[in-house]
């Protein structure tokens, strides 16, 4: 007697799972479908994002390699053209290296380019500090204290990435400038800093030596 309702179970089954198939057959093979076809495409996808990347990165060794032989300009229109057409983390990369081989071409063309670069909300606060920095070296010699002020001051803040170097630059630029008390304000903030590099507490140590040897600390 059991296996006569067991038999009857499994034909209700049978007949409950024919009525479902019947009624949803469609849909499920269209899901089905559906899947596969997303499976393949984002297979596709990330075939030609690496592809991309590859064509990307051997275009960025040969315009690496054209500054390394000195050619400069070359070297920064290949980074520039990169800039345009590679994918996002070759960008970035690419628009600083073009702005470096400016460096070695025209100064204004590169400040130009890192102050762009430093504009670019895109990027992100660490990358456009950077940037500024970048600025800021190629300025230290020639700019006034009011414009390198102007550009590093705010970098030079606790907490900002680059505020070691910002710092450095600024007291270098206000001796340049024969600004000794902002020189000395300088000197101080890298000074209290317990987090400035050794390296930088080297230098500015050679610089505090400079202002007492003038007799104006």
């Amino acid at each position: 007697m059991a296996d006569i309702f067991h038999e009857v179970d499994e034909e209700v089954r049978r007949d409950q799972l024919k009525k479902l198939w019947d009624r949803y057959s469609i849909v499920i093979i269209a899901v089905c479908v559906l899947i596969v076809a997303g499976i393949g495409a984002w297979r596709g996808y990330e075939y030609w994002v690496a592809k991309q990347a590859a064509a990307a990165g051997a275009a960025f060794e040969a315009a690496v390699t054209l500054g390394d032989q000195g050619k400069h300009a070359e070297a920064g229109a290949a980074f520039a053209k990169i800039a345009t057409e590679a994918p996002d983390g070759y960008r970035v990369l690419a628009r600083f290296r073009a702005a470096a081989a400016l460096a070695q071409v025209t100064s204004a063309d590169a400040v130009k380019a890192y102050d762009d670069l430093a504009a670019d909300s895109s990027l992100g606060t660490t990358w456009q500090d950077l940037a500024a920095i970048r600025a800021g070296l190629l300025l230290v010699d020639s700019a006034s204290l009011a414009d390198m002020r102007r550009r590093l001051e705010p970098l030079a803040e606790p907490g900002r990435s680059f505020r070691h170097t910002a710092r450095e630059l600024l007291a270098l630029s206000a001796w340049r400038n024969h600004d000794v008390a902002a020189t000395r304000r300088y000197v101080d903030m890298i000074a209290t800093d317990a987090e400035t590099p050794a390296s930088t507490r080297a230098r500015i140590d050679v610089l505090s030596a400079l202002i007492a040897g003038d007799g104006k600390s």
